[in-house]
């Protein structure tokens, strides 16, 4: 046969397939809520400019389609929660049933199924749940840990304070101040700044990170067969991610090197606590592998939000001078001078406060909340949701959504006031996401906020750089939305 005869029957049986893959998706698309039609292997990836998910691209689509809809990327279906009440129907009203976690491959290349934030089933409900009850014994929510945070407000100061109005990038600062609350409750320990592992372990979060958001994060997902055998950063990621888990592994070492003690007095302590109460069990859920994922995921979440997010507060500050000095002005009413402002002082700080909540909304840090996986068939509003399907909650949807904010497109404090000056938290405030998978640090990154923002605006007006014309305030893509590099002084008070 001539090879021109055997390149038609390929393409002919090519073209088949293709015909056979958009009926049968054509078909199945009549199970879900509505959404654009898919095609064969691409599925509706060319109405989002090939994984370019953004609130945006989802918010347009939603208009044609409904806040409730599905995308196909490829052959898979991924219902799109889009608005407040979309995103508040979806993870609410059957909370346990939308639970899960899909383990896509890059998931599952990261954490295997193990630890907090990225396991599913059994696996994440005894981690949380034993995540949740260390937590609070270790002093989430209490004076113990606010304390703390206090020290590290101070610290902060002196940091900033020392750069004498001199310009400077804040990040690495505010990165070390919230890391350092998080390395206390997880190691019992905190590090100085000119540790060198402690700025290796922040540069192997933040390439951790970038992939995540990244166009290579999600070909992986798609091409994993392919994508893990070649070089590219994927590599850099996972290697940051063995650089990581290999720091916790010497730290658990240190712990278990020096005897568990009857009253633990951090994570790693009551972690190895619990593994010798159930090492007897048949199927124990508590492991070391479970442990150093846990610690993996608290150090990771307990870094990075909080430090991007006060990273924006400082940006928002010196393009809002006005809002800035409103700040000062009522803080200076309340706090005497040269007195750190403590927990205590929130409620008398309404302003400042709702500047706080203001600067989370409108940076919305987590635009597309990570994936839930639906672990039974259960309803959400007209649409039944059978098991196993992807829901992706569209969280900054939410934030902007302009049936829930009078300014979503604005940054205004008066977000969070009442007609009295009175501080309010409005229902659509969800950064820290809904239902059973909810932020566990989410008190502890509150408290952070507010103290290092409230006690840096006590202490210094800040400014841009002399010489700087342009701020970019389009963040940069990743597994957080970041601000570009920006430098600013601190000019004490």
């Amino acid at each position: 046969m001539e090879i021109p005869a055997l390149g038609s029957i390929f393409l002919l049986l090519l073209l088949c397939l293709l015909i056979v893959q958009f009926v049968q998706l054509r078909w199945r698309k009549k199970q879900f809520p509505p959404g654009p039609t898919p095609l064969p292997v691409i599925g509706c990836l060319w109405q989002l400019k090939f994984f370019n998910v953004t609130r945006d691209s989802l918010t347009e689509l939603a208009k044609s389609y409904g806040d409730i809809f599905t995308i196909w990327f490829g052959s898979t279906p991924v219902i799109i929660l889009d608005g407040f009440q979309a995103v508040k129907d979806g993870l609410t009203t059957h909370p346990e049933d939308v639970a899960g976690r899909p383990v896509f491959p890059f998931f599952r290349a990261l954490a295997n199924n193990k630890g907090l934030l990225l396991s599913t089933g059994s696996t994440w409900k005894h981690q949380r749940k034993f995540s949740l009850i260390t937590l609070k014994s270790l002093g989430l929510g209490k004076s113990s840990l606010e304390y703390q945070i206090e020290e590290e407000a101070r610290r902060l100061v002196e940091i900033f304070r020392n750069t004498q109005g001199n310009p400077m990038n804040p990040s690495f600062a505010l990165t070390l101040a919230v890391s350092n609350v998080i390395c206390a409750v997880v190691f019992g320990h905190r590090f100085s700044t000119e540790d060198k592992t402690f700025h290796e372990l922040l540069e192997a979060m933040e390439s951790i990170f970038k992939f995540a958001g990244s166009l290579g994060h999600n070909i992986y997902n798609v091409l994993p067969w392919l994508i893990r055998h070649i070089p590219g950063p994927h590599k850099k990621a996972l290697s940051a991610r063995d650089f990581v888990c290999s720091f916790i592994k010497k730290e658990i070492t240190k712990h278990r090197d020096a005897g568990v003690l009857d009253d633990p007095q951090d994570f790693i302590y009551s972690y190895l606590v619990q593994i010798q109460k159930t090492k007897d069990q048949p199927k124990p859920a508590y492991d070391e592998s479970n442990m150093i994922q846990c610690i993996f995921d608290l150090f990771l979440g307990g870094t990075e939000t909080s430090s991007t997010t006060l990273c924006w507060a400082l940006l928002y500050m010196v393009l809002y001078p006005d809002i800035q000095a409103k700040v000062q002005k009522e803080i200076d009413a309340v706090v005497a001078p040269g007195q750190m402002i403590r927990c205590e002082d929130r409620k008398n700080l309404p302003y400042t406060n709702a500047v706080v909540h203001e600067v989370q909304r409108f940076s919305n840090i987590i635009a597309i909340g990570l994936p839930r996986l639906c672990v039974k068939d259960t309803v959400i509003r007209e649409f039944l949701i059978r098991r196993g399907t992807v829901l992706l909650p569209s969280m900054a949807s939410a934030l902007y959504d302009p049936n829930e904010w009078t300014t979503p497109q604005k940054f205004n404090p008066g977000h969070f006031l009442d007609k009295d000056g009175n501080f309010i938290c409005q229902e659509a405030f969800i950064p820290f996401s809904l239902g059973q998978r909810v932020c566990l640090g989410d008190h502890l990154a509150k408290t952070e906020l507010f103290l290092f923002f409230a006690n840096l605006l006590q202490a210094f007006t800040f400014h841009l750089a002399e010489g700087t014309k342009d701020v970019n305030t389009e963040p940069v893509l990743g597994g957080t939305l970041q601000p570009h590099y920006f430098e600013i002084c601190a000019v004490p008070r």
